[in-house]
């Protein structure tokens, strides 16, 4: 089979297209013919081996894709050959076939395409345990969302306003932001242009934010946290914009605030039940509520390294996809 392989650490242009043999799953594994794979952020710095796992040398990165249960191994209940599943690995979607633990597997919703199956399981549950779980986002608080048009904030946007809260939507470019609109944001900030901060105060009327939702980091963080109201909640997702920002404590002091980290992938792997239910009330949200990926672009598996370079440099609005 055709599949991307990483066999140094390093730029997304060192990955290779390779033909190795088609693998076989072992107990409680199930292969998984891919019909397409999401390109997420965490695999841009995985290649680079700058992400808190690093796989053994040489291997196929990708952390998530759609198709069609084509093997089952021993001891897999539950499963069939030519069910539509999702699959959700740390490694091992960019390529026509993957082996994934039957655990890490659920079954596509009958009316998703493997596109947003793709996209959507790892994006959209790492939104849904951030503010369900981590920030206890209730209906009518007030909801702050940075890189907005981003994967993760897209969804954090639909999830918000599918939950009942107020969303700002925060993002760098007029376009950006009109597609947050589109997918429910209530008021929009242009951060490239406008003081986040000051806008935050005109928009609640200097009551700031409840829950701040930060997936960018670096020179984002402290007028976002500096935004927070009383008892707020800040989410720390990720750090997509570059430095892992140092935040003045006195704040989180002064306004009875927390700040919560959101590994949604560890948190996945120890509380396995409870990611099964959040991923049910996705599926919901996806029927009922038109909650789904924005897919900005889809690309051959061939350019891989193409997609991933797309994302890094903060090009994408939504989701980008690999397609066999």
């Amino acid at each position: 089979m055709k599949a991307i392989q990483c066999v140094a650490f390093g730029a997304p242009e060192d990955l290779i297209v390779a033909d190795v043999p088609l693998p076989e799953p072992g107990p409680g594994e199930l292969r998984v013919r891919v019909h397409a794979a999401a390109v997420n952020y965490p695999d841009g710095l995985i290649v680079q081996g700058l992400y808190q796992h690093k796989p053994a040398l040489p291997f196929v990165p990708g952390l998530e894709a759609a198709g069609v249960i084509d093997a089952v191994g021993p001891g897999c209940s539950g499963f069939a050959p030519g069910e539509r599943v999702a699959a959700m690995a740390p490694v091992g979607a960019y390529a026509e076939a993957m082996i994934v633990p039957a655990e890490k597997v659920v079954k596509l919703d009958d009316a998703m395409s493997f596109a947003h199956g793709a996209a959507f399981c790892t994006t959209y549950g790492t939104a849904y345990h951030a503010l369900v779980q981590r920030g206890r986002l209730a209906a009518r608080e007030t909801l702050l969302v940075l890189g907005a048009a981003g994967g993760v904030g897209l969804a954090a946007v639909q999830i918000g306003k599918a939950l009942g809260a107020r969303v700002i939507a925060a993002a760098s470019t007029p376009a950006k932001l009109a597609l947050a609109k589109a997918m429910g944001a209530d008021a929009l900030i242009d951060y490239s242009t406008e003081d986040l901060r000051e806008r935050v105060k005109e928009i609640t009327g200097g009551r700031g934010v409840d829950v701040v939702y930060d997936p960018l980091g670096d020179r984002f963080a402290e007028p976002a946290m500096r935004s927070l109201a009383w008892d707020g909640r800040y989410l720390v997702v990720g750090f997509a914009a570059g430095e892992i920002p140092r935040l003045p404590t006195n704040i989180l002091l002064l306004k009875n605030a927390a700040i919560l980290g959101v590994f949604y992938g560890e948190w996945a792997r120890r509380e396995p039940a409870a990611n099964r239910d959040n991923l049910a009330a996705l599926f919901r949200l996806y029927r009922e509520a038109d909650v789904r990926p924005h897919i900005d672009r889809t690309f051959a598996l061939e350019d891989a390294a193409t997609a991933i370079r797309f994302l890094l440099d903060r090009k994408v609005m939504g989701k980008v996809v690999l397609t066999m």
